[in-house]
């Protein structure tokens, strides 16, 4: 079957299996966006403590940058000094756009912004008395501890955003934790009601199959029985068939003899009492000779009907003289009567006298239909055996018919196969529009008969 075929004709778990593939494919990408925007955030955490750091690393580079200078008057530390302003500066950028939606933390950020400039506004003084030369009163600047207080509670400011960031961090990453469980729980549930819905379309899927099953094997019961009944009135037929042809024959024989004993013997009576008559009326009335002259021949004529009519009932030379002399004979009588001329090839069979009669009837119905259907001027008749089997067979190049249109000699030819069916035999016609006819047919041989010549 091609996919449209199986998707004819399992409909429902087709849309059932797209629709799981769609939910599942739902969830899936809820939880993958879910868990993406998660990872954002926590990357944004990330860069926001790596700036308090960058912040707190920067204030502690610029004290540092400051004392090295306050102590070595080395111009080298300005450089560190500046950088560390740089740093701070961009940190607490950063953290302004960071913060900016968040009240809570954007009051920390104020205090810081506030305690950061203080601090970074302390070591510039600093640094500027001592280029003006008051080098001591900017020492004790450093040392009054102004500026430790300033940048503890700078650190302590950081430290409070670091913990409202590692608070959010913690709640992102339970939010990852919480949406990943979500995820495989969806999947699990879908494909827990995926493998249920497969059980009970399978259950009733095996149902219907088996109820299939058991409607096919009620057709399949009805249709043996149905065949056994149609075999048994068939061969039934066949064998009322068979008596019947046999009765047929057997009514033939008996009014063949009838005629040729009872109304033989009327005829050969009138015969001999005409030719009784004959003498007396010669010299008594000799105008009567004339009439009994016409008597005489119509009495033969008689005579010969008669013969004609025995010998189409019951051929007596099929007795006397054998199968192959009585087809013989009847194909110079097709011959004599149409001009059709028959080329035989006729050799001894080994048949029984009713497998005989099949044959001399086969011959004689396939002689009467060419007669009247096939418009033939040659005819060839073959018998012979082959293979334990005599084979008969008449062929003509008349007008032919196509064999799978039922010609008018149709019932004919059912009775020459039915004859030889029933002997056991084999019966086949061919034949086209154009190209003639060839019947044949082949009868199993006795073994204890011996052919008569």
């Amino acid at each position: 079957m091609d996919t449209f075929g199986i998707i004819k004709s399992n409909r429902l778990a087709f849309w059932f299996a797209c629709l799981a593939a769609l939910a599942i494919l739902f969830v899936s990408e809820r939880s993958y966006h879910k868990a993406a925007r998660s990872l954002d955030e926590l990357r944004t955490m990330g860069q926001a403590r790596m700036n308090i750091h960058r912040l707190e690393r920067g204030l502690l580079n610029a004290e540092t940058a400051q004392r090295g200078y306050l102590l070595t008057h080395r111009q080298e530390y300005l450089e560190p000094y500046q950088k560390a302003r740089q740093s701070i500066a961009e940190a607490l950028q950063y953290l302004d756009q960071r913060y900016k939606g968040d009240a809570q933390a954007k009051t920390l950020l104020e205090k810081l912004h506030t305690l950061t400039e203080s601090r970074l506004s302390e070591l510039a003084l600093t640094l500027r008395l001592y280029d003006e030369g008051k080098a001591k009163t900017a020492v004790e600047m450093v040392l009054s501890g102004i500026g430790r207080e300033q940048m503890m509670d700078t650190l302590a400011l950081t430290d409070d955003l670091l913990r409202q960031e590692s608070l959010r961090f913690e709640e992102g990453r339970t939010n990852i934790d919480t949406t990943l469980l979500l995820s495989r729980i969806g999947l699990a549930a879908f494909c827990a009601l995926v493998i249920l819905a497969l059980l009970v379309y399978s259950r009733k899927n095996a149902t219907l199959m088996q109820q299939q099953l058991k409607i096919k094997n009620q057709v399949q019961f009805e249709r043996d029985q149905l065949e056994m009944e149609v075999s048994r009135r068939t061969e039934s037929l066949a064998q009322l068939t068979h008596h019947l042809q046999t009765s047929r024959e057997d009514e033939r024989r008996r009014l063949a003899s009838d005629l040729h004993d009872e109304l033989g013997a009327l005829l050969t009576s009138a015969k001999l009492d005409v030719a009784r008559i004959k003498p007396r009326l010669t010299d008594a009335a000799p105008a009567a000779l004339g009439l009994l002259t016409h008597l005489v021949d119509t009495l033969n004529n008689c005579v010969a009907l008669k013969r004609r009519i025995v010998e189409g009932l019951q051929p007596s030379s099929l007795s006397h003289l054998g199968l192959v002399a009585t087809l013989d004979i009847l194909a110079r009588e097709l011959s004599a009567q149409t001009g059709i001329e028959v080329h035989r090839d006729l050799n001894p069979v080994k048949l029984e006298a009713a497998t005989e009669l099949v044959i001399y009837r086969v011959v004689q119905e396939s002689f009467t239909n060419l007669t009247k259907y096939a418009q033939a001027h040659n005819v060839w008749l073959t018998l012979g055996t082959r293979g334990g089997f005599a084979q008969v067979s008449v062929r003509d190049d008349g007008v032919g018919f196509d064999t799978a249109r039922q010609p008018n000699s149709a019932h004919g030819l059912a009775g020459m196969r039915f004859r030889v069916e029933a002997e056991g035999g084999s019966f086949g016609v061919e034949s086209a529009p154009g190209k003639g006819t060839l019947i044949r047919a082949s009868l199993p041989e006795s073994a204890n008969h011996t052919p008569q010549d």
